[in-house]
């Protein structure tokens, strides 16, 4: 069984996603019609309709329609073919100069412009070229002015120009993705000290994910908004708590409260932070309570915790024994739980490079607890994860049986992934050893990430000595404590089952 994923801090995925597509669902009923029977094709295991299916394909990709180009790009997708997708992406924007293809290229010449100034004269040019009113808005296709509207809006704020901030966030179109555009700009007033206008945009996202939250009928746009609204609530509330408005902020962190069917760590604490400021305090330590129990406290947390405890008290005398108690029990509930939750399943051998130029073959492994955490630059939830497994790693540096890898994979944008790689590492300080699983020039495919069917990272495994998956983690909650605790009996349990 693959343990749980943790939402707090999202996977990063390479499949292609409902947001990375949607500027190329151009509906038309003839595309309508060739798309069904393109997959009607592809359920089936008949000679004949591979044949006919790969036909098709080829006859697509040679469109002088990009629709249908785009077609075959997806459908070469879903049969991993990865050489063939490469291929028509970067054809499209040479042939479709005006297409969707080439206003992505010229998007991302803008998001790499230093300043806002400039990425401002780009947009104004890539918006002559690429007129919204040449690109239908169906399936949400202006989402792709909308992304460069608030990275403009945001680029501004960070230079303090809070009046072109302004101007560009409130031209975006996509009311779905208001969402994420206003919490952005949020962010940056917030970071700058505009607390004003930081909690108008926060609340201006809050609303709108509101309506999707509570609407009977939501599309993936809808429930990609509506996502968000828990998490929204907490923001404002915190912003209004800044502003000492303590009993609203209350009301909104209560509604964010209720709405988390799982234990958020981080919503209890800002709850508790909130009833603290209204002197209930014994309401405060009972929504902290359940994260300590839970072992998802951070110091933080449980300096708060510790506080409120001898609040409620009196003193601290008890305290540090019922700390112990609680470790012990979440200790033995973890160990319940990942005992019902092993695997047993064969790893797949493979034999990559490190950053210093050294093979390494997994076989040549055996007899020792292999961590296998399969990463990239790009993927955020990786990179916040990257404390905890240090943490873990110096756990477990003196014992010679445990071995930590680092594979690097799904690279993707500009510039050598060897040494884009190695340069995080360095400027972090991490002293991981980083494995390279770069894509086969033949077939674009990330074999060993591929092997491991990993579906989103970051992606743990915990291998044990006879070269058997016992565990497979993915994602990262944002407890760096609890992910140690979690990784250690993991390695435990797997030293036991070898």
């Amino acid at each position: 069984m693959k343990t749980r994923i943790n939402f707090t801090i999202v996977v990063c995925v390479l499949s292609l996603t409902f947001l990375a597509n949607i500027g190329f669902a151009q509906s038309a009923q003839p595309i309508d019609s060739t798309r069904k029977t393109l997959n009607k094709l592809i359920a089936s295991s008949n000679q004949q309709d591979k044949i006919a299916l790969n036909s098709d394909l080829k006859q697509l990709a040679a469109s002088n329609n990009e629709n249908e180009v785009i077609l075959a790009t997806n459908f070469y997708y879903q049969l991993k073919n990865q050489k063939a997708v490469d291929s028509l992406n970067n054809l499209r924007p040479v042939k479709f100069p005006n297409g969707y293809a080439a206003r992505e290229k010229g998007a991302e010449i803008i998001y790499n412009l230093k300043t806002p100034e400039e990425k401002d004269v780009a947009y104004q040019k890539w918006v002559q070229q690429f007129p919204p009113a040449n690109f239908p808005d169906v399936d949400y296709d202006h989402i792709s002015y909308d992304y460069v509207r608030a990275a403009i809006a945001a680029s501004y704020e960070e230079n303090h120009n809070t009046e072109k901030a302004i101007a560009f966030i409130n031209m975006l179109e996509e009311e779905f993705w208001k969402t994420n555009g206003y919490s952005e700009l949020a962010g940056a007033f917030k970071k700058n000290g505009d607390t004003a206008n930081a909690a108008l945009y926060i609340k201006k996202a809050m609303d709108i994910a509101g309506k999707f939250y509570y609407a009977k009928d939501n599309d993936n746009a809808g429930k990609f908004a509506a996502s968000g609204y828990p998490g929204l609530l907490a923001s404002y509330a915190q912003l209004l708590v800044a502003d000492k408005k303590y009993d609203e902020a209350l009301k909104y962190t209560e509604a964010s409260y209720k709405l988390n069917t799982e234990l958020n760590p981080y919503t209890n604490y800002s709850y508790a932070q909130v009833l603290m400021r209204l002197n209930r305090n014994k309401e405060a330590y009972d929504k902290l309570e359940p994260v300590v129990k839970a072992g998802k406290a951070n110091p933080e947390m449980e300096a708060t915790f510790k506080e409120l405890y001898i609040k409620v008290n009196g003193s601290d005398k008890g305290y540090d024994a019922y700390s112990a108690l609680i470790r012990k029990g979440f200790l033995e509930d973890l160990h319940k739980r990942l005992t019902k939750e092993i695997m047993n399943e064969p790893a797949a051998n493979f034999t990559l490079t490190d950053l210093d130029g050294n093979k390494v073959t997994l076989a040549d492994l055996k007899g020792k607890i292999v961590i296998l955490d399969f990463w990239a630059t790009w993927c955020g939830p990786c990179k916040a994860s990257f404390p905890a497994m240090q943490m873990a790693q110096n756990k477990f540096k003196n014992d010679p049986n445990v071995k930590f890898l680092f594979i690097h994979t799904w690279e993707r944008g500009e510039g050598d992934p060897i040494e884009n790689a190695k340069a995080f590492i360095k400027s972090k300080g991490y002293n991981f050893q980083v494995l390279m699983d770069l894509k086969d020039p033949q077939t674009k495919e990330n074999k060993v990430v591929a092997s491991y069917k990993v579906n989103g990272i970051p992606s743990k495994f915990i291998i044990d000595k006879n070269g058997v998956i016992r565990f497979h983690l993915m994602g990262f909650d944002g407890s760096n404590e609890a992910a140690v605790d979690e990784l250690s009996e993991m390695i435990a349990l797997a030293k036991d089952h070898s």
